[in-house]
Parts: C-alpha cells; sequence; structure tokens
C-alpha cells in the first residue's frame, strides 16, 4: 500500500469536508460583485452624491500634440517658397549650400543673401552688402511701433533638443525671438523653419563661464586672454554654422563678458559685419554695454532672465515685472532658456499682451541706437 502522504493519494482524495464551506463563500462573493455592477448600471454610482474635486486642465495645441506624438521627427517639410521678389529665383531651403549664389526663401522670408554673404573655407560668413544694408536689418523680423511699451523675448537653447526645438516652434507667437546653438549638424533647416513661421533668430556664440572648465560650452569657446587672433578664428566658426541670423547672443559667458578687454575685439567684428548683440544677463557685472558704445555695436540687454527659478509662479512673476518694466520705461527684454515650462508660460503670457496694453517685438526693434 502506497503512504498516505505521496503525491497521488494527495490528487485522488475527494476534498475535505472542511472546503466546502470556503467554496460556498467564494461563489458567494462572485455573484455579489455581479450584483453591485448590475446595480450601478441601472440605478447609477453609489457615490455620485460624494464631495469631489473637478481639475481644469489646459487642452494641448493640436500642433504640440503632433510634436509629442513624434519627438524625435526631423522639422516638418518646409511648403515650396511662395513668390520671391522680381529678377530673384528662390531655393528650397532644406539646407543653405556651402557657397550662396542666389537668395534663398523660407516662404516668404529671407534666409541667405549672396549680397550678405562672404564665402569662407568654414561656410558663410555674414557682411554688409554693397548697398550698405546689414544683415541685422535684412533678417529682422518686421516689428510695429504703435505707440505701446514694446517687450522683446529671446528663447535660447533651440536646435539641440529636435523634440523641444519643435515644441517652441509650434507653442510661441513669431514676435518671440529664438537663439539656436551651432552645434547641431541640422541646425540651419531649423533655423528655416523657424524663419518661415516669421521668428527673428540669434547665434549662441560659447564664451567662458566663471566656472570653466566645470561649465564648458565647447571646444569654440570665446576665452578671456585667449588673445584677438584666437578668439576670431572662433568666433568666425560659430558665425559660419548657419545663416539668416540678425546678431549673436552669450551662450554662458559670465566671465568672458567681463573682461572688456577680451570682449572690445568681438564687438568691433560683430560691428564691422552688421550684427547686433544681445547680452542675455549671464554676467551680473557684464562690460558689454560700455564696450559696445565704445565700438559702434547696435546692442541690447535683458531686463531680466525669466526662467532663473523654473517653475510657472516664479516665471508668470518675472513677466509681470517686465510689464512694469516697459511701462515705465518704454521698452523690456527678458531672457530665457528652452524648458518646457518656459516656453508653456511665455506662450500663455502672449496670449493676453495686446489687450493689456503692450507689444511683443523682436530683438532687433528694441537696439539701442549707436554712439
Amino acid at each position: 500500500m502506497a503512504a498516505s502522504g505521496t503525491f497521488g493519494d494527495d490528487a485522488a482524495a475527494p476534498p475535505a469536508r472542511g472546503a466546502r464551506p470556503l467554496v460556498i463563500a467564494y461563489f458567494a462573493l462572485f455573484a455579489a460583485l455581479i450584483l453591485f455592477g448590475i446595480a450601478v448600471v441601472l440605478f447609477g454610482d453609489p457615490r455620485a452624491g460624494d464631495p469631489v474635486v473637478h481639475l481644469r486642465l489646459a487642452q494641448t495645441p493640436a500642433k504640440v500634440a503632433a510634436v509629442l506624438a513624434h519627438p524625435l521627427a526631423a522639422p516638418p517639410p518646409l511648403p515650396p517658397p511662395a513668390n520671391a521678389p522680381p529678377g530673384e529665383t528662390p531655393v528650397p531651403p532644406s539646407i543653405v549650400p556651402q557657397t550662396v549664389t542666389q537668395p534663398v526663401y523660407a516662404g516668404r522670408t529671407l534666409v541667405a543673401d549672396p549680397a550678405l554673404i562672404e564665402t569662407t573655407d568654414n561656410g558663410p560668413l555674414p557682411k554688409i552688402a554693397a548697398d550698405g544694408t546689414p544683415p541685422m536689418r535684412a533678417y529682422a523680423a518686421p516689428s510695429f511701433d504703435n505707440g505701446k511699451p514694446r517687450i522683446a523675448i529671446v528663447i535660447s537653447g533651440l536646435g539641440m533638443s529636435a523634440k523641444q526645438t519643435a515644441v517652441a516652434l509650434a507653442s510661441l507667437p513669431p514676435a518671440v525671438t529664438l537663439a539656436f546653438a551651432p552645434y547641431a549638424s541640422d541646425v540651419q533647416r531649423w533655423v528655416a523653419e523657424a524663419r518661415r513661421q516669421g521668428h527673428e533668430v540669434l547665434l549662441e556664440v560659447p564664451m567662458e563661464p566663471f566656472d570653466f572648465p566645470d561649465s564648458d560650452p565647447g571646444s569654440h569657446t570665446l576665452r578671456s586672454g585667449a588673445g584677438e587672433d584666437s578668439n576670431t578664428e572662433r568666433l568666425v566658426w560659430a558665425l559660419t554654422r548657419f545663416t539668416g541670423y540678425t546678431g549673436v547672443t552669450n551662450l554662458l559667458g559670465g566671465r568672458f563678458l567681463s573682461d572688456p578687454d577680451s570682449l572690445e575685439p568681438v564687438m568691433t567684428y560683430l560691428s564691422r559685419r552688421g550684427l547686433l548683440f544681445f547680452d542675455n544677463g549671464a554676467a551680473s557685472h557684464s562690460s558689454a554695454p560700455d564696450v559696445a558704445a565704445r565700438a559702434g555695436t547696435s546692442f541690447t540687454q535683458a531686463t531680466a532672465t525669466i526662467d532663473k527659478i523654473q517653475t510657472a509662479m516664479e516665471i508668470d512673476r518675472e513677466l509681470s515685472e517686465l510689464e512694469n518694466a516697459a511701462r515705465a520705461h518704454g521698452t523690456a527684454s527678458g531672457a530665457g532658456f528652452l524648458y518646457p515650462v518656459t516656453v508653456e508660460r511665455v506662450a500663455q503670457w502672449a496670449q493676453g499682451l495686446p489687450a493689456r496694453g503692450f507689444v511683443l517685438v523682436p530683438a532687433s526693434a528694441i537696439v539701442l541706437p549707436k554712439k
């Protein structure tokens, strides 16, 4: 006879008498759940009378939703260029050629013009046209002076993250100025799309911060004490990364902007090329205003950095302070980075700006007059 504790004996044995009540209880619970579901369907949710809190969530714009659905997508295809000025043949602006022989348009907006370009081994270098037109004027976005206080917003960091760049282009109004870093291989494509949508564009030039090399903007960083020739070579490298910009702004640069001896040759070079300089406020004691005045460089400086603290409440507070500054002085400008919260708050703020008595303008519209 097999031992009573074997697996075979347990499998063949009938259920124990004590297990039957447990089986009956399981069936009763299952039946109760079914009856509860039927009651909810017939008579409604029994918790419908309980207190609840309803959160109103902002709807995601269709353009932004489409971008988020395909975060790694390349910039959207540009439509065929619209009618260019008579006698000029537009070129599809997917990539500006190494040698520009005819004007390049994104839609109706100029991206490159051989009259404004010096061809170099590095790429197209901006210059003042023979008729005296500077790139700062030729590539400037339109602005309207209706007598109301004017505010410029510059958002930097575009071109490095495809997803965030696409969201910014889908969200921000055309009057917001966009600053592109010089490193991405497809940066010209993004710049062309930004120009097609009406944005004014700046080039971010990497400059030495106080905590260099802990914070390192790259191998082409303009360095304090590096010498005029070395810094000019690095500046030219940045200036030839893409076309269609009105001027430059600093990528970091706290230490470099605080060194007038190193900064002055750069400002002089920008002035001779017909470019503006936007100081984004990275240096608390920037010498840029004085140096730009001596060099005759078209210049403007951020009134405030709007996202030092990256929360919606703090960004909204900084934007409100910009309105106060513009009301007091006629103009104001804010600098921000491509943080999602910054893009979202600026887009929301800009919608109500005209009703509050202000006009949003590109950076070129508030440059200080040359002295």
